[in-house]
């Protein structure tokens, strides 16, 4: 490790806003002392206080942090989604829940095969439609006839749901599943006895097959015989689910993860996991008094916007949880299987540019590959995972920062900067206070070109970054060659490439101090838009 550097070497750039940052970031310190905010506990949830002030509110934010179910969820990074059913042999993407359960007849069903493709390809989790829109169920349910019980496949004794769960015990996957809140063949839908249908439905996953690691919702609300609409009995279902799998993340119209938002694979430029937590007055009191849990209280709602949690939004907030993202789009141009789409799968650019843009922007990637009637992966989608996978590989398997030296600005004892030049999973840099700005000054071991940046924060301790900008040493000057806003889990920036041996991250702005766990430079395998 080479010694801090000095005050002197602060770039100019940085000086000009420094006495107005400065005297921010000195008040912040002395209140926070002062006030004993500092031994503020960290937890997925903090209520603001009407008194609070900006100051107060940034603080808490900076102490809303994952638990751990979704520490382990987002560390995935890659999860495919598999939509089986009888829509892939109606070969439609809408059911009426009318259909005949014996059309359901893969010849060649064999879910190791989707395992062991997926494994390849980098996947640590696949989420299975348990059941769909149309109401039919891939396991045997004690609820309804509309299932794989009524098929002659498997002599009317398969089960989907069980032969998935053990092709991913083999391969080492989680799994996880998603059962539709919307129900078109099920005719309590839309009274409350659907509710407790309902139950008993997950109650069944949640209890018949082992581990579950995510439960998936989706929000839709359709009619049901009469025109009738169901009034979801949401918080019952979360705790049943904490209950029964304590250890599995409730997804989109859940507590834990919310849908980003689109199904193109794009999360926002600016990816925030630190949302206002939108509930009424009552149920806040109940859960800062620990009256209720989050479960108990926490009601789906519109999280589409922009801007989900820059500090004009924050501030605004009556309280503030943990709320990541999860990004879904198919291989496919449909969700289900349908045989004229063989030749509109995506391409590996196109599904290394969405890893760019999803997994790079602080969400997890949720894939749709769905299996064909014989009831296996596709040759077409085999082919362009596997291609994909090469150029991930290709990309991040070794980057242009390990043995160097690094300056940083400021850092506290037990998180040098040096921690960043090893593979060290529980190490950081975590930078001292008195700076308005905090930076790295990285030696290569000679000239390398490069496009890429990856940043990592250490979530454990919240998210912290909310803009920085990378420079280069070029013909004897620093030059910006790249910047962004939020970081979070990962942050991925490509921009032109250019040829150097020494690079500078400046942390512009942050919410408490900044604490980094990577960063590394790449060439990318295939050029980007």
């Amino acid at each position: 490790m080479m010694r801090p550097l000095p005050p002197a070497k602060i770039p100019v750039a940085v000086l000009a806003s420094i006495a107005v940052v400065l005297a921010g970031q000195v008040l912040f310190s002395l209140w926070a002392g002062a006030s004993g905010q500092d031994s503020l506990p960290s937890r997925n949830f903090q209520i603001i206080q009407p008194e609070d002030t900006e100051e107060t509110i940034i603080l808490k934010a900076t102490r809303v942090v994952p638990t751990r179910r979704q520490l382990k969820w987002q560390s995935k990074e890659l999860a495919a989604f598999i939509h089986f059913g009888l829509k892939t042999f109606t070969d439609r993407e809408h059911g009426d829940g009318t259909e005949n359960p014996s059309l359901f007849q893969p010849t060649a069903f064999n879910p190791r095969q989707w395992a062991r493709v997926l494994k390849e390809a980098g996947f640590r989790m696949i989420i299975l439609t348990a059941k769909h829109h149309d109401g039919f169920c891939l396991w045997p349910t004690r609820t309804t006839d509309h299932s794989v019980r009524k098929s002659s496949w498997r002599q009317g004794r398969g089960d989907v749901v069980k032969e998935v769960v053990t092709a991913c015990r083999e391969e080492g996957l989680d799994f996880g599943f998603y059962l539709s809140p919307w129900d078109q063949h099920e005719k309590s839908y839309g009274t409350p006895q659907y509710n407790e249908f309902f139950r008993r439905q997950l109650k069944e996953l949640l209890t018949d097959y082992g581990p579950v690691a995510e439960v998936w919702f989706d929000g839709f609300c359709g009619e049901g015989p009469g025109g009738r609409k169901q009034q979801y009995d949401w918080n019952s279902y979360y705790q049943l689910i904490r209950k029964l799998q304590p250890e599995a993340v409730i997804a989109i119209m859940g507590p834990d993860v919310r849908w980003v938002g689109n199904e193109s694979g794009l999360a926002r430029d600016s990816e925030w996991s630190v949302l206002p937590l939108d509930l009424p007055e009552p149920s806040l009191h109940l859960l800062q008094a620990g009256r209720s849990t989050l479960e108990q209280v926490f009601q789906p709602g519109n999280v589409m916007g922009e801007d989900l949690g820059s500090r004009r939004v924050i501030t605004r907030a009556r309280a503030l949880f943990w709320y990541p993202a999860e990004v879904d789009v198919s291989i496919r141009p449909g969700w289900f299987y349908h045989q004229k789409e063989d030749r509109a799968v995506k391409s590996p650019r196109e599904l290394f540019e969405i890893y760019l843009k999803s997994v790079g922007r602080n969400s997890v990637l949720l894939l749709n590959v769905p299996p064909d009637k014989r009831g296996l992966i596709n040759q077409n989608d085999v082919r362009a995972l596997r291609d994909w996978r090469q150029l991930l590989d290709r990309t991040f398997k070794q980057g242009y920062i390990k043995k160097t030296g690094v300056r940083a600005s400021s850092e506290q004892p037990g998180h040098p900067a040096s921690h960043l030049l090893r593979k060290n999973p529980d190490g950081c840099w975590l930078a001292a206070p008195g700076l308005p700005q905090a930076y790295l000054e990285v030696r290569l071991q000679g000239r390398s070109q490069f496009d890429c940046l990856e940043l990592k924060e250490d979530i454990t301790r919240g998210q912290r970054i909310e803009a920085f900008q990378l420079e280069a040493w070029l013909e004897g000057k620093w030059v910006e060659i790249a910047r962004g806003t939020t970081v979070g889990y990962k942050r991925i920036v490509t921009f032109p490439a250019v040829t150097t041996d020494r690079v500078r991250l400046i942390i512009s702005q942050f919410r408490g101090l900044p604490c980094l766990k990577t960063f590394n430079l790449y060439k990318l395998a295939v050029p980007v838009n």
